[in-house]
């Protein structure tokens, strides 16, 4: 599919060119179409294209074609530690979800919850945040106070993506440094931030911006109003963790104002969301992503980086899923565990060994995406071959009737990668009704039921719905339910929202939940229980450069 969001040729070394020979003059240059800090400012064509920088260091590796290459940090494989690969191993690969059988220095340590602050994968999305927040600051300083419409609101966009690397950068190592447009470009040493003093900042900055953006659904995939509901929701969904006191009852305000807008709506088919057709233009679940097209947006990250590395050509083959160029990378599995929260085994009587390798007996639709590897649905060890665990085909580059998209291409991925759905919306407000905000229980089931209707394809009151009582059975002793945690992951598996759920729930390194390989151990062992490693550490690399900063507790 073509999309809205082109990822367009200026790079912000040629934003702010200096006219040093012309000395306390105001100069506009001569020709309105050459692009200089004089006039960029001014021209919303530039900022457009300046504007898709922003949007793409979260995405891609930087200008260029996949082949050419260009990218905004260098490393030996470009693709491998861009900002939504690197950070979908650091949200799947220490939880119950993934492990990955590749022997890439730093992979074994996600596994197995051992990593350290020299881990690549740490510092590449280090880097690649800082890296996001420096565009958007450079092109926030640019417009500010422009009173053009259009600028405005692409002000307004940047602010939301700035809000949004900030956002990775709190929940992942809590206390990075912390810049904004009025710091400016120049050698000094960024000073650290609190946790949270900087959820005060992103909060605040969502709240302002959350008037100037398009209303729900302009543009897609542009940022818009209801992006900034969904960051609030999620922040306030976790405000405990990031600041000590709890916000169940703004969670579910801002939950809310997306659910009651009347723009988005649940797709009848859970596959839709995951297809090359998944846009808003054909699925109103889909409120955020990162777009993707074969042409335009290039490279095994993303999307193609999902299907490929659950591919395997054996039982999930990526040829199969609309990518037979450079398939089939034999990676990424999900573990026994995985597959038991997906079946809820829990609750049904039911084993994994109940089922044929497909799973095909299981009513549930999110199930459909799964299979049993060739040897085992355990795996021995944490290198073990992509041969063992739990195979997920949960994205694929066909469109939903299984035809190609327009843009197709045979090795790079045309599927968007969510970031916001509003199945989201509906579990984080059944999640705060439970917790305290005005609905209660009562309708902290209803929302959880509209998700698993959709799932079982039933309607009101069908057999597959959920009771008060089941959530009570799962509660925790803060009064929290750990059923919140298998629904969500259940419907948001693959999605880079694991890590963060178990810290949430008391159960990342700690808890009554164990799965393959957590701490190392193939049962399962709590380590870390004095909680560090609910946070990453602060890359060696930035200690060691930055004397404002300080390692986090525990590394």
């Amino acid at each position: 599919m073509n999309k809205k969001f082109l990822i367009l040729g200026i790079v912000f070394s040629t934003l702010i060119m200096i006219t040093s020979c012309v000395k306390d003059l105001n100069v506009t240059p001569i020709d309105p179409s050459t692009i200089m800090a004089g006039n960029v400012s001014n021209n919303p064509v530039y900022l457009a294209e300046a504007l898709g920088k922003v949007y793409a260091s979260f995405i891609i590796n930087g200008q260029g074609s996949a082949a050419a290459g260009n990218p905004d940090i260098s490393a030996s494989d470009n693709d491998f530690f861009t900002t939504g690969r690197a950070l979908w191993n650091l949200q799947e690969l220490p939880t119950d979800e993934a492990i990955c059988a590749w022997g890439d220095v730093g992979i074994a340590d996600m596994n197995t919850q051992t990593w350290s602050p020299t881990n690549p994968f740490l510092t590449a999305l280090y880097q690649r945040l800082s890296l996001s927040v420096t565009y958007a600051n450079n092109l926030i300083g640019m417009t500010n106070g422009n009173s053009n419409a259009t600028i405005a609101r692409y002000n307004a966009e940047a602010r939301f993506l700035r809000a949004l690397a900030y956002y990775w950068a709190m929940d992942l190592f809590g206390n990075p440094p912390f810049t904004t447009e009025a710091d400016g470009v120049g050698k000094y040493f960024p000073k650290q931030i609190a946790r949270a003093d900087l959820f005060k900042y992103i909060e605040s900055e969502l709240l302002d911006v959350q008037t100037k953006l398009g209303a729900p659904g302009f543009s897609y995939p542009a940022a818009d109003q209801a992006c900034a509901w969904m960051l609030l929701a999620r922040m306030y969904l976790n405000a405990k963790v990031y600041t000590g006191t709890a916000r169940w009852a703004d969670c579910k305000t801002y939950c809310d104002k997306v659910i009651n807008s009347g723009v988005y709506s649940l797709n009848p088919n859970f596959r839709h969301n995951f297809t090359a057709d998944n846009d808003f233009r054909a699925n109103k679940e889909m409120i955020f992503s990162w777009a993707l097209d074969g042409v335009n947006t290039q490279g095994s990250v993303g999307s193609t980086f999902v299907i490929q590395s659950c591919s395997d050509g054996n039982y999930i083959d990526a040829k199969l899923l609309g990518l037979p160029g450079n398939p089939n990378w034999n990676g990424n599995r999900g573990k026994r565990q995985f597959a038991e929260m997906l079946l809820d085994t829990m609750t049904t009587g039911n084993t994994i060994a109940s089922y044929d390798k497909n799973f095909s007996t299981c009513s549930d639709t999110r199930v459909a995406n799964l299979i049993m590897q060739k040897k085992s649905f355990d795996i021995p060890s944490p290198s073990s071959s992509g041969d063992y665990g739990i195979g997920v085909r949960k994205f694929t580059n066909l469109n939903a009737d299984g035809t190609q998209a327009a843009d197709y291409n045979p090795t790079f991925a045309s599927t968007d990668f969510p970031v916001f759905r509003l199945s989201e919306a509906y579990l984080m407000r059944a999640e705060a009704d439970y917790n305290g905000a005005s609905g209660g229980s009562a309708e902290a089931v209803s929302d959880i039921n509209k998700v698993r209707e959709r799932a079982f394809q039933e309607t009101t009151g069908g057999a597959h719905d959920i009771t008060t009582a089941e959530l009570d059975a799962q509660k925790t002793s803060d009064g929290n339910s750990l059923y919140f945690l298998w629904e969500r992951g259940r419907e948001l598996y693959y999605e880079s929202l694991r890590r963060t759920d178990l810290i949430r729930l008391g159960q990342f390194a700690k808890g009554t939940y164990l799965w393959q390989w957590k701490g190392g151990v193939y049962t399962g062992a709590n380590i870390g229980t004095d909680g560090h490693l609910d946070l990453y550490p602060i890359p060696a690399a930035e200690v060691s450069a930055n004397p404002n900063i300080k390692q986090n507790p525990g590394y």
